[in-house]
């Protein structure tokens, strides 16, 4: 046990480590021993950490949207006319949701598992709903949707066939939805009922 309480952050690292795994050798080669060694402690760790492999697995996925979420809302909460989102929107597809390799594995495993399994699809909607939230602060609910699906779809697209006209065909894509819809979309920070305007 003082091994335990003189390693606070052991816990935190077999999370860690269960992603870096998951990015490696997939879901189906994500086993505790395996995420064990790559966090450098006892596979009795992971058992005394963790109820079993789903356990741990729900907690590395949901680290890893909550990051993915935090970096999506920070690009927005940064935007402030229309034309501002509209580069925020393009930023994130090209740099920010699968920035990297591993990110872009770690996803379409995630996605993959709760297209399975129930339980892991709460992760999913959830981080879907924060990205809609951040998006809603700009633009009417409807087109928030669409951008969020663009978002995501774009996103692979460019991870998977990168190329030069990537940027040209996300910002064309992009502006289309939101200054095309300009006139329907709320100011930063406002509620759409806030916009009507008055008749009088």
């Amino acid at each position: 046990m003082s091994t335990r309480r003189n390693d606070p952050g052991r816990r935190d690292r077999i999370i860690d480590a269960a992603l870096d795994v998951i990015a490696d050798d997939g879901v189906v080669g994500a086993s505790a021993r395996r995420i064990a060694a790559r966090a450098e402690v006892p596979l009795g760790s992971v058992t005394y950490h963790f109820t079993g492999m789903d356990e741990l697995l729900h907690e590395a996925f949901t680290r890893f949207s909550l990051r993915a979420s935090d970096r999506f809302e920070g690009r927005m909460a940064g935007a402030g006319s229309l034309a501002e989102v509209a580069d925020a929107v393009v930023q994130i597809i090209l740099r920010d949701t699968f920035g990297d390799r591993d990110s872009l594995v770690v996803t379409l495993e995630l996605y993959t598992l709760a297209a399975r399994r129930p339980e892991f699809r709460g992760i999913t909607r959830a981080w879907m709903a924060r990205s809609r939230a951040s998006l809603e602060r700009h633009v009417a609910p409807e087109t928030a949707r669409q951008l969020d699906g663009l978002v995501e779809g774009l996103s692979i697209h460019h991870a998977l066939d990168p190329g030069p006209y990537s940027e040209e065909l996300a910002r064309a894509a992009v502006e289309r939805l939101i200054l095309g819809t300009a006139a329907t979309a709320p100011p930063p920070g406002a509620t759409p009922a806030a916009t009507a305007g008055d008749p009088d």
